[in-house]
């Protein structure tokens, strides 16, 4: 996929210029080597335009082209495999809910707390720290439930599909699971301990503020996605007894944050320093997590 870049690293205020023809200025880049080329250099390819050099090595089998990519890095696919995958094991964790309720409180997100007086603790902090990605997939029952799976499902169906394109199946996947942790640690924290949470309502925080990055790295326009965070932000506060808004904002943060660090790699060593960010954002999480739970059950 090709979009316009940003300014060159170096600030330049005019526009590169074709790598076969330098006298004509172009924002477009090959998929495939990131050169900027004219129009009468780039040629259709199954995502995005590639130049006409490597369509012409993909072409010579004694020749290795190198492996296409998205503005982003990834892989590029015609597909939002991961997207409809997320979508079909969300829901059907759901029905399963409805069938067995008692997996609600198995995997509902905790922090510490006994359900019956005497009884065992239980939560992140007792030492099911597997609560902190669980409760992404399953959503409350009732009414409530229904409404935010619904939401949730919906808004995956609209802003996933688009970013797993721009970023490739593998970190759009990172940024959805990076997001929906980062949404139970920041509930985890702020959070009575008592009170357990359930949705992906996180990690779809999350893909709202990777969008909002990449639209802003590639130069699109970012009110609509704005008015979409500030609308259901407001909307958490307010029904704040209802709906856990510490959840959303951790979600929003962790994701936008991963999202900078694969937009705004450079190109050199990119893979390696995308790789770094992520584990670096998922080490980050599990720190904050064992220093919690330390506070808990000091």
């Amino acid at each position: 996929m090709t979009a316009p870049d940003q300014a060159s690293p170096t600030g330049q205020d005019t526009p590169p210029t074709c790598y076969r023809h330098p006298g004509r200025e172009t924002w477009v880049s090959c998929v495939r080597c990131g050169r900027h080329a004219c129009p009468d250099c780039l040629r259709d390819a199954a995502v995005g335009q590639q130049c006409v050099d490597c369509v012409r090595g993909a072409g010579q089998g004694g020749q290795r082209a190198r492996a296409a990519r998205t503005v982003f890095g990834g892989r590029p696919s015609r597909s939002a495999t991961v997207t409809w995958t997320l979508i079909a094991v969300n829901i059907l964790l759901y029905l399963v809910e409805l069938a067995h309720p008692s997996l609600a409180s198995d995997w509902w997100m905790l922090g510490y707390a006994q359900y019956y007086t005497g009884g065992p603790f239980h939560g992140v902090a007792a030492g099911e720290s597997y609560r902190l990605i669980t409760s992404a997939f399953l959503p409350g029952t009732g009414s409530l439930g229904i409404l935010d799976i619904a939401f949730n499902m919906w808004a995956l169906y609209v802003v996933g599909p688009s970013l797993e394109q721009l970023l490739g199946k593998v970190r759009f996947l990172a940024v959805y699971l990076l997001s929906a942790v980062g949404g139970s640690v920041l509930f985890y924290y702020l959070a009575p301990q008592n009170v357990p949470a359930l949705g992906a309502s996180g990690a779809i925080f999350g893909l709202f503020g990777a969008w909002f990055v990449a639209s802003r790295k590639l130069g699109f326009d970012s009110r609509g996605i704005v008015l979409l965070i500030a609308l259901n932000l407001g909307l958490s506060f307010v029904y704040r007894g209802t709906i856990a808004w510490q959840d959303h904002v951790g979600g929003l943060i962790v994701g936008a944050v991963v999202m900078a660090a694969y937009a705004y790699a450079p190109r050199k060593n990119r893979i390696a320093i995308q790789v770094a960010a992520t584990v670096a954002v998922a080490v980050l999480l599990a720190i904050a997590v064992v220093i919690r739970t330390g506070q808990l059950t000091a």
